[in-house]
């Protein structure tokens, strides 16, 4: 409990589905051209060149959990009814933070610089749903490892900013799982950079 391990590198394969969702496509509904395709197709090899997947996660005991506030080893304290609700039935938490680099985000402002929106859009899009897949891909490697202790981890995960959780909670999550080893740092207003980071929390139950 307590220790934090990390991840230089998470394999993640492309979900090629959200991203084509993310940048408006529908697949019953939208039809695109041969070329629009291959662009599209382009730009996402491209941006997926200049992500680099980096992980972090830290367990922690539950102490306490009255119904509106939730107190944990490791001094973490957190006042959210909706995550007491959501771990009401958990002994344990783990932290959890991802990123995909700060060089995505370099190429997707030279490309706003260059005027090329259109590749800004896809590279923006890709290093989002990228990010989402590299904590989802944390969740599955941990619920496995989990499971060899008779635990189970809870299939969603609750971030501040989410509900009554606030967003100021991030900043007690990210200095916990110490992501300023993976290069993130937190912004005075609780924002994450490079902006294409996340952090969650996750239950664990018996």
């Amino acid at each position: 409990m307590g220790s934090v391990f990390f991840l230089e590198r998470i394999p993640v394969n492309p979900p090629y589905p959200k991203i084509y969702a993310r940048l408006g496509f529908k697949k019953k509904t939208t039809e695109l051209t041969s070329r629009q395709k291959e662009e599209t197709d382009i730009s996402v090899a491209e941006a997926l060149s200049y992500i680099a997947l980096r992980g972090v996660w830290r367990r922690e005991s539950i102490v306490e959990n009255d119904g509106s506030k939730t107190e944990m080893t490791g001094d973490l304290s957190f006042v959210s009814s909706q995550l007491a609700k959501y771990l009401r039935d958990c002994q344990e938490t783990v932290l959890l933070g991802a990123t995909a680099g700060n060089m995505i985000m370099d190429k997707i402002k030279e490309k706003t610089a260059q005027g090329n929106l259109s590749a800004a859009v896809v590279y923006d899009a890709t290093a989002s749903e990228m990010t989402d897949a590299a904590l989802d891909w944390l969740i599955d490697y941990l619920a496995v490892q989990l499971r060899r202790e008779n635990k189970k981890l809870l299939p969603r995960r609750f971030s501040a900013g989410y509900g009554d959780f606030e967003l100021s909670n991030q900043k007690m999550i990210c200095e916990k799982l110490q992501m300023d080893k993976i290069e993130v740092s937190i912004t005075p207003s609780f924002i994450l950079l490079p902006e294409k980071s996340v952090t969650a929390i996750a239950g664990i139950c018996r």
